[in-house]
């Protein structure tokens, strides 16, 4: 019995992927399609007969029209216009029951298509909290297409689902249906259809506009939009609090227990001081990292990301950008990666290359092991106003400072390289909801895997080759200095020191900094395995916490200088690389790893200028 291809197709913001998470579960997989960024996910199922299932999750489009990259691949693959993808046997058009006006027009666009359809009427259970009814049985004779309801949250529907999926007539001739290429014509049959299959119960305002007459806002939205910002900045120190001490002491362990069993030498200096010592540095932070991504997929999930968006429209406006860019430079928080490549919904090209040359400043979780470090090791923790403490305060501030870096590099780019008007923003604005606590422990569970797999890979490989650098050559016993000043390591960080003194920084962040541009969080792992080295070399305690050794070899100038530092710096090649794809040019990451080394210098530099001016150094 060969697999059958379904692919899931639908609006954005429709619940394709809540419902592709319940169906496929963990058995999902996620890759690029071939020769473009756009993200493809894959999942396995089996039906009640032993079919094996191949479910596809297309990239969401509001036509076959499109508009975006994102929408070109979703009809691409629904049109068949490209040899490297397998054709799917099966369309399933998942549809917003609360949107159904607007959602039976693409199922009428679709008809012309001559492929299998099944429709899935998604968001049950909001459709009757809206005041509206709906008669699947009417709809499916009216449409002449199967149709099924389901709450792809609750997982409600699926079985059904999978029972159409399994006796679906798959002999039937498709024939495309002429009169409805004509958008009038299709608007028409969309009003016939809703006056026989959608009854209105009662005249009551929806929840989710009742709650937008205060999130939307102009004062009291941006209020709350502010408070819930803070309140992530708060929760990534206070609860991890006790996770992170969990696998310092797990990694403190470990490190001792090696050290007690293997005897001196290089072999154990490489595993201690190169492998746990470096490795371990980053992987402290993953409690912290996590804790941020569930935020932004809770926020995602509810339907409050857009609400966001559309608040932040006036803002960025301002400075000639339009209201979409907001949700790429959110997903930037995260990692700037897919926020580069979400800036494919923005249809305007000026606007979408001002947004990706300026995802980079949004503070990516890369970032957050070095603030986190720098901020526990010379920031105090004291209480400022309630529940918010300074800690807390000076990360949110370094976030702020990289959206204000932003906007302001973002408006000069539009009076300048990247002038023109500014579209209006079109948005379609979903409703709350319950988010799926299965959904949120998947991406968690993602997230979490490739942080492991980068520090297992990447960073694992970089410590390494900074160990070996910063143990070789051994120091000759007549020379004078030590042992890490005398290795390539050393000589390397000395090399730039006279570059990078004026910023604050001494040869040993040099060498950190190096293959820091590899990757952001590998600054960490890179400190940690200098300072181990060096310790080791002075006969003092390898159990002294990275934090620690900072405070006693740093000024607070410093480490400040630092954190203003990686506010600007461009040290991640994969987002160089994926501007290079995303813009199809070499132009543009060139000028953005140049311009914001160019701001990183420059910001660093008159810091450490006025601190010194006003005494502090």
């Amino acid at each position: 019995m060969s697999e059958l291809r379904v692919a899931l197709t639908g609006f954005p913001n429709c619940g394709k992927t809540s419902l592709f998470n319940s169906l496929t579960g963990s058995r999902q997989k996620v890759a690029n399609y071939p020769g473009v960024t756009v993200e493809k996910k894959e999942g396995d199922l089996h039906l009640s007969n032993g079919q094996q299932v191949k479910l596809i999750d297309l990239p969401g489009t509001y036509s076959l029209r499109p508009q975006s990259p994102d929408e070109q691949v979703a009809c691409d693959v629904l049109l068949g216009r490209k040899d490297w993808t397998e054709q799917p046997d099966l369309f399933v058009v998942v549809l917003d029951a609360t949107q159904l006006e607007r959602s039976l027009s693409y199922v009428l666009e679709l008809k012309q298509i001559e492929k299998p359809l099944l429709v899935v009427l998604n968001m049950m259970d909001l459709v009757e909290k809206s005041g509206f009814d709906i008669d699947a049985v009417k709809l499916e004779k009216e449409l002449g297409l199967p149709v099924v309801g389901a709450i792809g949250t609750r997982k409600k529907g699926t079985l059904a689902l999978l029972e159409k999926i399994e006796n679906f007539n798959f002999e039937r001739e498709w024939k495309p249906i002429a009169s409805y290429q004509d958008p009038q014509n299709r608007f028409k049959e969309v009003e016939r259809i809703l006056s026989l299959c959608q009854t209105e119960k009662k005249q009551e305002v929806p929840f989710s506009q009742k709650v937008d007459h205060i999130l939307l806002h102009p004062f009291f939205g941006t209020v709350f939009l502010s408070l819930v910002l803070l309140i992530v900045f708060q929760a990534v120190f206070h609860w991890s609090e006790a996770p992170t001490e969990w696998i310092e002491q797990f990694i403190g362990i470990l490190s001792q227990t090696v050290s007690r069993w293997m005897p001196q030498g290089p072999l154990q200096s490489l595993i201690v001081n190169g492998m746990i010592e470096g490795v371990g540095a980053t992987v402290v932070f993953l409690p912290q990292i996590l804790i941020l991504f569930f935020f932004v997929l809770l926020l995602e999930a509810t339907g409050y990301m857009a609400r966001a968006a559309f608040l932040m429209d006036r803002l960025m406006g301002g400075v000639g950008l339009h209201g979409r860019a907001f949700i790429p430079l959110l997903s930037s928080f995260a990692c700037a990666i897919p926020g580069i490549m979400a800036t494919r919904t923005i249809e305007n090209k000026r606007d979408r290359l001002a947004t990706i040359l300026i995802a980079p400043l949004m503070t990516c979780s890369a970032r957050l092991p070095v603030y986190a470090l720098l901020i526990a090791a010379f920031i105090p923790n004291d209480p400022v106003w309630g529940p918010i403490r300074l800690q807390g305060l000076v990360m949110f501030g370094l976030y702020f400072a990289g959206v204000v870096s932003a906007v302001a590099v973002a408006f000069v780019f539009k009076k300048t390289i990247l002038s023109g008007a500014k579209p209006p923003l079109l948005l379609e604005l979903p409703d709350y909801k319950w988010p799926d606590p299965k959904n949120l422990i998947i991406g968690l569970y993602e997230r979490a895997r490739l942080f492991l797999k980068r520090a297992g890979t990447i960073i694992l490989s970089l410590t390494v080759l900074l160990w070996f650098f910063s143990s070789y050559p051994k120091k000759p016993e007549n020379v004078p200095g030590t042992s890490i000043e005398y290795s390539y390591a050393g000589r390397m960080g000395k090399s730039i020191e006279p570059l990078i003194q004026p910023l604050g920084f001494d040869w040993k962040v040099g060498i950190a900094l190096i293959p820091g541009f590899a990757a952001r969080e590998v600054m960490v792992s890179s400190l940690a395995t200098v300072y181990a080295i060096e310790t080791e070399h002075q006969d003092a305690e390898i159990e002294v916490e990275l934090s620690d050794r900072l405070k006693s070899d740093w000024s607070l100038v410093t480490a400040l200088s630092l954190l203003i530092w990686y506010i600007f710096a461009p040290q991640c090649f994969s987002t160089l690389a994926v501007t290079r794809r995303e813009t199809n040019s070499w132009r543009w990451p060139i000028f953005m790893l140049i311009y914001l080394l160019g701001l990183a210098y420059l910001a660093s530099y008159l810091f450490v200028r006025c601190a010194t001016w006003m005494g502090w150094a």
